[in-house]
């Protein structure tokens, strides 16, 4: 487990926003343009027709840039997400456009976030000079379950977002609402959920999502992995699992069963070590697992506790089969010191992944306080 010479916070931070078709992302987007900010955002779309910004441009800066009259930039995906990343980054080097601070990119409704995130966190030039800071996933709260019932896409963008934003609830019944919300808490109960209403959401509540801080440089391990929701969580999503009960709609709300639906597939959990594990062995059971499983890994992400620097974990993340450069920490940022590993999956239920780590691994059995 080698890791990378990279000083997060230096990075531009990247956020991804995504959601399925008619979940309200563009006019997300568009309220988030127009806060007034410290910072100068760089926008990166699919396509300027797709995306209705119209009504904020002032003037194309170029054939594939256009300046926005909040100061903020927008381009297009020239076909190559990296391509356009590394091109950003060196026409502001140069001086040719702002000196943006933050990139956010739009993905269009039917995307999977997985490619994309591999991009953010494998491409070396382009990890050399952005992190991802977090995914924030538009949920529409009027068709929200049908959509997750449908669609595979729907359900692994809400699975592996950091951020959950319920749209249009104001055109929802309050029990569809309500129903909704707890089956996303289920999905991924590290997602924070918050409510836009036409739009409108605290852009500061989206951004600053990793595990590093800005403002102070210093490690937010805590509020990047949030293992205490996982407690009362995994109860809840076992006994879904067990019996595919799934009317969680109160009254005033029309519930459908579906034992088909999609998200019964995927598990969200937190496997945790008292004591601490090998490097190499650890790197070794995290590579084998993406090696192999990595279509199912949807998401990881962690503080390692290894045994020969114990003063000074390791973060790691990874999105299927990829995994970023592992990054070492100058200190623990609080006094809780065991392995914490969030996993997002799908058909790879906890013990499996306790077994392998350890038979693979070593060190002590699982960790209960959390379960």
């Amino acid at each position: 487990m080698e890791n990378a010479a990279v000083s997060e916070p230096s990075l531009i931070p990247v956020t991804l926003l995504t959601g399925f078709l008619g979940s309200g992302k563009t006019t997300i987007l568009n309220h988030l343009l127009r806060v007034p900010a410290a910072e100068t955002i760089a926008v990166v779309i699919n396509e300027f027709g797709e995306i209705g910004l119209d009504h904020l441009l002032v003037e194309r800066s170029s054939e594939d840039f256009v300046l926005l009259n909040s100061g903020c930039l927008c381009c297009t995906v020239r076909g190559d997400l990296i391509t356009t990343l590394r091109d950003l980054f060196l026409r502001r080097v140069r001086g040719e456009i702002s000196e943006f601070t933050r990139v956010i990119i739009e993905t269009t409704g039917l995307a999977d976030p997985a490619p994309i995130l591999h991009t953010l966190i494998t491409d070396p030039l382009i990890f050399a000079r952005y992190r991802l800071d977090g995914v924030v996933t538009a949920v529409d709260a009027v068709n929200g379950a049908t959509t997750l019932d449908r669609h595979h896409e729907a359900v692994k963008q809400a699975a592996v977002a950091d951020r959950l934003l319920l749209t249009k609830g104001d055109l929802a019944a309050a029990g569809i609402v309500h129903g909704l919300r707890r089956r996303l808490a289920s999905l991924n109960p590290g997602a924070i959920i918050l409510e836009a209403t036409g739009g409108r959401v605290d852009a500061a509540a989206l951004f600053d999502l990793g595990f590093y801080n800005p403002a102070t440089k210093t490690p937010d391990v805590q509020g990047w992995l949030r293992t205490e929701m996982y407690e009362a969580a995994e109860h809840d999503h076992a006994h879904h699992h067990g019996d595919h009960e799934h009317n969680d709609v109160p009254a005033g709300g029309d519930a459908v069963v579906d034992v088909n639906r999609h998200d019964d597939r995927i598990w969200a959990y937190c496997v945790t070590r008292d004591r601490p594990v090998q490097r190499g062995a650890f790197s070794v059971w995290l590579a084998l697992l993406a090696a192999m499983r990595g279509d199912d890994l949807l998401r990881v992400k962690g503080i390692i506790n290894v045994t020969d620097s114990p003063e000074r974990p390791v973060v790691v993340h990874g999105v299927q089969h990829l995994l970023h450069p592992p990054v070492t920490l100058a200190a623990w940022p609080s006094n809780d010191r065991r392995t914490r590993i969030v996993f997002v999956t799908r058909d790879m239920p906890k013990e499996m992944i306790e077994g392998t780590l350890q038979v693979l691994a070593g060190g002590d059995a699982p960790s209960r306080e959390l379960q």
